[in-house]
């Protein structure tokens, strides 16, 4: 249970890159003060120039907040941090990780944190960082009944809708089921602009009848121009999502299924991270997709 101390102290957010700058800039205009660290100064100084409070440290976060958000890389980065924090997590915090993780590792670490009286959320997000900014995104949501109601307020400014899916690490295995169907669809109309181009047509009429028609989905309207201007400043980076589709690939393989499409999506991209398009946003996909044929143009 959430003592009322909770909503007194600032909330705390470890991990102040794409999409925890994002989350800080959401709690702020949800009028909930933010106290953040990254190990990046630069990360840690625009929290600061944006009107968060930036901690010297982790354990700083814990000690001064009950409630505690982690945006990090991968479930291996969020178990360094709460060791390096050993002393300052203590019985009372509600720790919500919208770190993508792996779903078994995050249910052991949230039974481990259990035993101390610590409440583990697992609160993965829909949605690339700037449709977090802009308040579009949904969360998914797993762990303690109890802890996930008391946070309803911090919950609020995050997205449009928020979803409790059942115990510690059902957030995690909801988010890999969205990125799934997410992924294929960015993938498929990467190769349809692709094929667009190769034969001929006018891209930017291509990605048209697309969106005016039964092909039609929303990330056409997200990464649609992206693909065909070649804009790829990322929104969310390319091998972030090339880690999803192994923790996808994995969860598929436990529940005894041949996932032939998300094998597939997983070669295209680890193509793409060896063409050194890791850091860049996921829409670059496209960019192996056209390798014969150049960069996709608007013709």
């Amino acid at each position: 249970m959430v003592s009322p101390a909770t909503h007194s102290s600032p909330v705390g957010l470890i991990g102040l890159g794409l999409l925890g700058s994002a989350l800080a800039d959401r709690l702020r205009g949800g009028s909930l003060p933010v106290l953040g660290y990254d190990l990046d100064p630069a990360r840690r100084e625009a929290l600061g120039g944006a009107g968060g409070e930036v901690a010297r440290d982790a354990a700083e976060v814990f000690g001064r907040c009950h409630r505690v958000l982690l945006s990090l890389p991968t479930h291996v980065e969020v178990e360094a941090v709460l060791a390096a924090a050993e002393g300052t997590v203590r019985s009372g915090h509600v720790i919500v990780d919208t770190t993508t993780g792996d779903p078994e590792a995050t249910a052991a670490l949230a039974a481990k944190l259990a035993t101390r009286g610590v409440a583990y959320l697992d609160a993965t997000v829909s949605g690339s960082s700037a449709q977090l900014r802009e308040g579009s995104a949904v969360l998914m949501v797993g762990g303690d009944a109890a802890a996930f109601a008391a946070c309803g307020d911090l919950f609020a400014p995050l997205g449009r809708a928020t979803f409790h899916c059942g115990g510690a690490g059902a957030g995690a295995r909801m988010k890999l089921v969205t990125n799934v169907v997410l992924g294929l669809n960015r993938a498929a109309l990467a190769e349809g602009l692709a094929l667009a181009q190769g034969l001929g047509l006018d891209a930017r009429q291509a990605l048209a009848v697309m969106q005016g028609g039964p092909a039609y989905s929303r990330i056409m309207d997200r990464k649609g121009e992206r693909m065909l201007f070649g804009n790829f400043v990322p929104e969310a980076r390319l091998s972030q999502h090339l880690k999803d589709v192994r923790l996808i690939l994995e969860q598929g393989e436990a529940a005894g299924l041949p996932m032939p499409l998300s094998r597939a999506h997983r070669s295209v991209l680890e193509a793409a991270e060896k063409a050194g398009l890791g850091a860049l946003d996921n829409s670059a996909i496209i960019r192996v997709l056209t390798a014969r044929a150049g960069p996709p143009e608007a013709r």
